[in-house]
């Protein structure tokens, strides 16, 4: 397997490039503070109140990649003249297993980098790393999940290749809403 240092997304004429690492401690304060948003919250499970909450996490997605089944990366702004990079979102592949034909993913974007392409560009980052990585162990596609009241989700599924599969019965606590599925093949 591959484990790359960073994932890159070039700039584009309106945003800066962005990095993709996997994360790290001291992410925590980042992390808790892109967790403030009532729109972030509405479509995550994770409470996020503290530091220690953060940090928590992160031991959590250092251990999914440590067990080689859920990869999760930072998504960062690359710095520029005086600004440092800055925390922007969150992609993820998880339910990876050697011969398995599917896996998930997911992300999020923070709430000063929403509309700016963020999502998108992590996520065409991921779903290549993904496919140049685990092809060979038998991954054929990658299944992204959002509830159907979530209209950007799925802008962003459609415009990375994701196609619209089907609606899904809602599945109560990490679901509450019926979802949309979209899949992405390898050959897309």
């Amino acid at each position: 397997m591959i484990i790359p240092a960073t994932l890159d997304a070039g700039p584009t004429p309106t945003a800066p490039a962005l990095a993709l690492r996997p994360w790290r401690v001291e992410d925590a304060a980042a992390l808790v503070e892109a967790y403030q948003d009532p729109v972030l919250r509405r479509w995550t499970v994770t409470s996020m109140e503290c530091e220690d909450d953060g940090a928590k996490w992160v031991r959590t997605q250092e251990q999914g990649w440590s067990a080689g089944v859920r990869f999760a990366f930072a998504v960062l702004e690359a710095a520029s003249g005086s600004t440092p990079s800055r925390l922007v979102g969150n992609v993820v592949l998880k339910e990876v297993a050697p011969g398995k034909p599917s896996a998930e993913v997911g992300y999020w974007t923070a709430a000063r980098a929403r509309g700016r392409n963020v999502a998108p560009r992590a996520l065409d980052a991921l779903t290549a790393w993904a496919f140049e990585t685990f092809r060979s162990d038998g991954l054929e596609r990658l299944e992204l999940l959002h509830q159907v009241d979530n209209p950007a989700s799925c802008r962003v599924a459609v415009k990375c290749g994701y196609a619209f599969d089907r609606t899904l019965p809602a599945a109560p606590p990490a679901y509450p809403l019926d979802g949309h599925l979209h899949i992405r093949h390898t050959s897309t």
